[in-house]
């Protein structure tokens, strides 16, 4: 630190959305001070970011704060989380289920979860006051920052007043929206998409009437209206509660007025009938997908929609934004603790800008793409028995965008014994462990359930070596070796048996954000002299030494 600046706090958050408070906790529990900086000095009841998947359900675990979201959480679990998608309009007579995340609930330790941003956003101020760490500053507005070598130090003003303040710390992250103005004070360029700019409209409404119309669907929360008029971009309806309040995405002209457009019609095209509305909120935003060219510039960092902003399809957004914050949570903790190794602050951009663009892609982009195709190309009015094929292959295939969207990090410089991995957020769901792959919530011999064991007490920073069936010496080496690189590492020692043989692997590193560093020993045998030598010898002192340094960010 230069001259006689205070530290406000080691790590400073400009934007205090549930992105930016997900990660104020996370770093609090790892005995970081933080203070947020958020304009607003209420939250914004717009019902955006709803759709939580199980692995954003882990990072609700790791925060302490499941039982608070469940019961936030306006819709009960036992009336469903699925979807559905119709042709023409929800009540046309083309239907197929959609979007049912419940069936990939075996390979995460929590269940997905559904509510309002507004009540997350809620849950997790309610966490964080709990936090000694956390400061809060509400109707603050980030202005400009400049940083040294040691501190960044940041001008902010009242947003409904004139009084400034500086503060200081360590890091900056900004979590302050699509038009991020510390990304714009880094000097952090982006990339938009081309070919896929939309006017769009987001209206709020109360309806008990649409319930009735729609109550042949049970257990359905988001529906999905498909529509020549669209060219693949969805019109699309949400429940907030089972009391009759509701919201709705669907594309419009570019010239389009709140006040003067005709919204009521807008929905009953897409309902296919006419019913009561009392509108709550209207208001227009421009669909695009664009992604911030790096996610860090010396001592700033940006996360959620400050670093990526796409239309909310799949719910990708939020649980995209939590994950950010787990990413970079360790890696700052680790750098203000003095574990981390050269390059492990400049991995976050490695890990999470490649799994965003494959979102955008493998994803967001090829549903737009494939249902502008659809209805292109097939049209119950011109060939009903062709619409008609193309329509049960639709409802039989593979919810792909369930399926295969499981974010990993396998082609990370900080992941070993993974020679042809790619990170992307496509891949295919297995207990087996593999390396860059999140870990899978099995069992050890004993029966305890291994979410209960890794990472040590809920405020650890740990990572955590899972070995069964070892040497002493060789675990004793593993502790040996990350004690001298300063390394928090829980050992979880267990005999082979219980569900953990579905890993298929007998020596697991899981980081401090439930992603695999490293898998030996992959099929219960002795493992080859290339992964491990015998424990008592220096080579294989070096191996392990290299394994953790490697995790920790010293590789190139």
């Amino acid at each position: 630190m230069q001259g006689n600046e205070l530290l406000s706090a080691e790590v400073l958050i400009a934007g205090g959305g549930p992105v930016g408070f997900g990660l104020a906790i996370d770093l609090a529990l790892r005995g970081v001070s933080v203070l947020i900086i958020e304009r607003h000095q209420t939250i914004q009841r717009i019902p955006k970011g709803q759709n939580l998947t199980q692995r954003t359900g882990e990072h609700f675990r790791r925060w302490g704060v499941t039982e608070a979201i469940r019961e936030a959480t306006p819709i009960p679990r036992e009336f469903g989380n699925a979807g559905m998608t119709a042709y023409g309009s929800l009540l046309s007579g083309y239907h197929h289920d959609w979007f049912n995340r419940a069936s990939v609930a075996p390979y995460y330790a929590t269940t997905n979860e559904r509510l309002p941003q507004y009540e997350t956003e809620k849950v997790l101020r309610q966490r964080a006051a709990e936090l000694p760490n956390i400061k809060v500053m509400t109707g603050w507005t980030f202005v400009a920052q400049q940083s040294n070598d040691e501190t960044v130090s940041i001008e902010i003003e009242q947003t409904q007043g004139s009084e400034r303040q500086t503060l200081t710390g360590r890091y900056l992250v900004g979590t302050d929206g699509a038009n991020s103005a510390v990304r714009r004070a880094a000097g952090i360029t982006q990339t938009t998409t081309e070919g896929h700019r939309q006017r769009m409209a987001l209206l709020v409404f109360h309806s008990t009437e649409l319930d009735q119309l729609l109550e042949a669907f049970k257990g359905k929360t988001i529906y999905n209206a498909l529509g020549k008029e669209m060219q693949g971009y969805w019109q699309f309806l949400g429940r907030v509660d089972l009391n009759g309040n509701w919201f709705f995405h669907a594309p419009v002209p570019d010239d389009t007025s709140v006040e003067q457009f005709d919204f009521k019609g807008l929905v009953y095209r897409a309902v296919g009938a006419e019913f009561p509305i009392e509108f709550e909120y209207k208001g227009l935003w421009d669909l695009r997908l664009t992604v911030a060219d790096t996610y860090h510039q010396e001592r700033l960092f940006i996360a959620g929609d400050a670093a990526h902003s796409h239309p909310p399809y799949g719910g990708y957004g939020v649980n995209t934004g939590f994950e950010d914050a787990r990413n970079l949570s360790w890696k700052l903790a680790a750098a203000l603790q003095g574990w981390a190794g050269p390059n492990l602050l400049s991995s976050y951009t490695d890990e999470r800008k490649p799994v965003f663009e494959s979102t955008r892609d493998d994803f967001i982009l090829r549903m737009i793409n494939e249902d502008a195709k659809a209805v292109n190309n097939y049209d119950p009015d011109t060939d009903i028995d062709a619409f008609l094929a193309y329509w049960e292959e639709r409802a039989s295939g593979e919810d792909v965008d369930v399926t295969q969207y499981l974010p990993q990090i396998s082609g990370s410089p900080l992941v070993l014994n993974a020679p042809h991995g790619q990170t992307s957020a496509r891949g295919v769901h297995t207990h087996k462990a593999q390396p860059g792959y999140h870990l899978s919530p099995r069992a050890l011999a004993d029966g305890t359930p291994i979410y209960d064991r890794i990472g040590g007490e809920l405020q650890g920073a740990n990572f955590s070596l899972i070995a069964i069936d070892q040497p002493a010496e060789l675990v004793s080496e593993f502790k040996r070796q990350a004690a001298k690189l300063g390394m928090p590492l829980v050992v979880i020692e267990s005999e082979l048996g219980g569900t953990a043989m579905d890993w298929e692997a007998k020596l697991i590193l899981v980081r401090p954000d439930e992603y695999i560093a490293y898998v030996a020993d992959a099929l219960y045998e002795t493992a080859p002299s290339s992964q491990l030598d015998t424990p008592t010898t220096d080579s294989t002192s070096r191996q392990i030494e290299d394994i953790l340094k490697t995790a920790l960010g010293y590789s190139a």
